[in-house]
């Protein structure tokens, strides 16, 4: 099968003439003697733009290389605008497979008997196709009560399709990496291995549903900006693997701006809301929807005055632990107030960039780039190509490929395309900066301390009975460590002293022998006493 696809995809990449994107003096001898002959199959399309050509092969190519040429368009650090601009374009719609099949799969995962008694109404027509499963609706009688639900449900056979088509990406990208001339920039080996983890995530839908539920959890406390997103519920009990069954949603697509404005949603209030909704789960949760596309957002319009955000297809997800929460949030603080400094110093601080880095070579790399950006109306800055320019400028640096990072830029990518799509005048920084400011207040502040003895005293409460006792081994402990270490010491000057004993006496001894020596032959008698001499005083000295 790997010979067979491997095969295909050369061929549909000669169709597409993407081997002219390998300078040719790059090319091995074989490769353009290849080139010459007559078997060689040539560019169809011509007429097209290279960015054009490598997004209609990518397309081509089937569900696996859409996905894998959805997650490069959100590549700007590496890849040519022109291309993440093409490849951004890739829809993640494509050709359903058989409605009975996917009926069947599902009465494998749940059982038949389940799937008579509790599910109804199945459609066999998909309400949407995508690249690794596709969805059905139904009604759940779920707990005594009929529920409106979709069901979603893994392509057959797609894992084997997935794991070769990921095996030929590899080969490829260590083509890329040994010829290309920008093959070490581009890391496409460290792309393919990201892309391998992402998709292979993907393929286990109970980690989905396992990410949904929390992700609404976080998103009903009561907050303020609980309100602001909406996650459908997930009936975990009757998902499996490669079976999910959710709450259905009515809403409509974030992208569909025309019918927002019809439906007189107050745009500017959405697009904040957006921002909070990232914001909020970046630094409040440390757990972030990471493929907001407009593909996975939609809006409940019911009250235009008060819009809610709705994201479904929670596949992939973000985390960061506290030092890198703490780490960006001071980052985007010091942007805010242009502190090139600090964000310099931050980075060696935080282990992103190595500690030998000169932080005021740094901070000028870092000032070069972003002064241009600030001198423009802060509504015409792209927040995210601010991020992008930022990381590329510390990978100059040796900056270590941070993948949590890379998500989060994705995020925040998406985040201003949909915001700055519903409300063109949108000030992301301006939106931002309250919320960065009283996130690293709350964490450095008096509330901070407070909150952290708050957090803590269910276990120090706990441990409070458990003190005295401690308190005394430890005490005991040191006592007899001490009591130890008087030993030690006086074992230790003892050895000593003796040790200098052995030395004078060796020495003594030697004279005397060497004296022996030298007297032998003069004075036979004081020879002999001078020796008798030297093996009493070395025999003392090994006896000590």
């Amino acid at each position: 099968m790997k010979s067979k696809r491997l095969h295909q995809i050369v061929k549909t990449f000669l169709e597409y003439g993407l081997d002219e994107l390998v300078p040719k003096h790059l090319l091995p001898w074989y490769v353009k003697l290849g080139k010459s002959a007559l078997f060689w199959l040539r560019n169809k399309h011509k007429d097209k733009p290279k960015a054009v050509r490598f997004r209609l092969a990518i397309e081509s190519l089937g569900p696996v290389f859409i996905k894998f040429g959805q997650m490069l368009s959100t590549r700007r650090d590496l890849l040519p605008d022109d291309f993440a601009n093409e490849l951004a374009l890739l829809q993640d719609q494509v050709s359903p497979f058989d409605g009975e099949t996917a009926k069947q799969i599902i009465i494998d995962a749940i059982g038949e008997e389940t799937f008579n008694t509790s599910i109804s109404n199945f459609e066999l027509t998909p309400l949407a196709s995508a690249s690794i499963a596709q969805v059905h609706t139904a009604t759940l009688l779920h707990e005594g009560v009929e529920k409106e639900i979709v069901i979603k449900v893994l392509r057959p056979d797609i894992e084997s399709v997935i794991h070769a088509d990921i095996e030929v990406m590899a080969y490829f990208a260590g083509f890329v990496a040994k010829w290309l001339s920008d093959g070490k920039r581009l890391r496409p080996k460290e792309v393919v291995n990201e892309y391998r983890k992402t998709i292979l995530d993907e393929l286990d839908l109970l980690r989905e549903a396992a990410n949904g539920i929390q992700l609404k959890r976080n998103f009903s406390q009561g907050h303020d900006y609980d309100r602001i997103l909406y996650v459908p519920e997930v009936y975990s009990e009757f998902s499996h693997k490669n079976v999910l069954v959710m709450e259905r949603i009515y809403g409509i697509g974030v992208g569909e701006v025309e019918q927002l404005k019809a439906n007189n949603v107050d745009m500017q209030l959405l697009a904040e809301r957006g921002v909070q909704v990232f914001f909020t789960q970046v630094f409040r949760d440390s757990f972030f929807h990471a493929d907001m596309h407009p593909g996975n957002v939609f809006v409940n319009a019911t009250n235009p005055d008060d819009p809610t955000w709705i994201a479904i297809d929670c596949g992939i997800v973000g985390t960061l632990n506290k030092e890198d929460k703490r780490y960006l949030a001071e980052n985007f603080v010091a942007f805010f107030n242009r502190d090139y400094y600090k964000v310099a110093q931050l980075h060696v601080d935080s282990g992103w960039v190595p500690r030998s880095t000169n932080v005021d070579e740094f901070e000028f790399a870092i000032r070069t780039v972003c002064e241009p950006i600030f001198n423009k109306p802060l509504a015409e800055i792209s927040f995210g190509q601010v991020l992008v320019s930022l990381f590329n400028t510390a990978r100059r640096f040796n900056m270590e490929v941070q993948p949590q990072l890379v998500l989060l830029q994705k995020t925040l990518l998406y985040i201003e395309g949909l915001g700055r799509q519903l409300y063109p005048e949108l000030d992301l920084w301006d939106t931002a900066k309250p919320f960065l400011e009283d996130w690293v207040k709350e964490q450095m502040g008096v509330k901070a301390v407070y909150k952290k003895v708050k957090d803590n005293l269910p276990f120090w409460n706990e441990k409070l009975p458990e003190i005295p006792d401690l308190v005394y081994d430890y005490l005991q402990a040191g006592k007899e460590n001490h009591q130890a270490q008087q030993r030690l010491m006086v074992e230790l000057n003892q050895q000593s002293q003796q040790s200098q004993k052995r030395i004078i006496l060796s020495i003594i001894g030697g004279s005397f022998l060497i004296s022996s020596g030298v007297m032998f032959t003069t004075h036979l008698i004081i020879s002999g006493v001078l020796f008798a001499a030297a093996a009493i005083f070395l025999r003392q000295s090994l006896k000590k």
